[in-house]
């Protein structure tokens, strides 16, 4: 049975997603629980799952330095097979930072960082085009992270 969440799990989610660093007892201030409440409800949703690690995210220093790369990719089958010789050639590549299954138009979603569009350049030509059964990439890439600007703009 899975653990049920309330709106301010979700609100202590949506925090942690904003900045993992920030202190409980700030969190507790702006979800309006205690610091040891707001401290046991973060443990309960660690063990339960919920909440299943936290990571960095790491930059030159420099703000808007990289660029973010989205990756739409169409495989020519959706065999077992062949998803799991996708998945794995993508395991090799630690410059693919992320990589999902999808439903819709495309099978696989994925994201890289990138110092310029050159850099980019050969990720498509020696990764991306020679992964198994890869018929369609279809790229973007990112202006901003609107979640990390908050608000400001250029």
């Amino acid at each position: 049975m899975s653990p049920t969440i309330d709106a301010i799990d979700r609100n202590i989610i949506r925090l942690l997603r904003l900045d993992a660093r920030m202190s409980s007892a700030k969190m507790a201030e702006i979800v309006g629980l205690s610091p040891s409440a707001c401290l046991r409800r973060i443990r309960m949703m660690e063990q339960s799952g919920i909440i299943r690690g936290y990571t960095a995210l790491v930059g030159s220093g420099e703000e808007g330095s990289t660029l973010a790369v989205m990756i739409n990719i169409t495989l020519d089958r959706q065999t077992e097979d062949s998803l799991n010789r996708f998945e794995d050639a993508v395991r090799k590549h630690p410059e693919i930072r992320e990589c999902y299954l999808m439903t819709g138009d495309w099978d696989y979603f994925l994201r890289v960082e990138v110092e310029s569009p050159k850099e980019f350049e050969a990720i498509h030509t020696d990764i991306l085009s020679k992964l198994p059964g890869v018929t369609r990439i279809h790229s973007s890439f990112s202006i901003r992270n609107a979640l990390l600007a908050r608000g400001r703009r250029g």
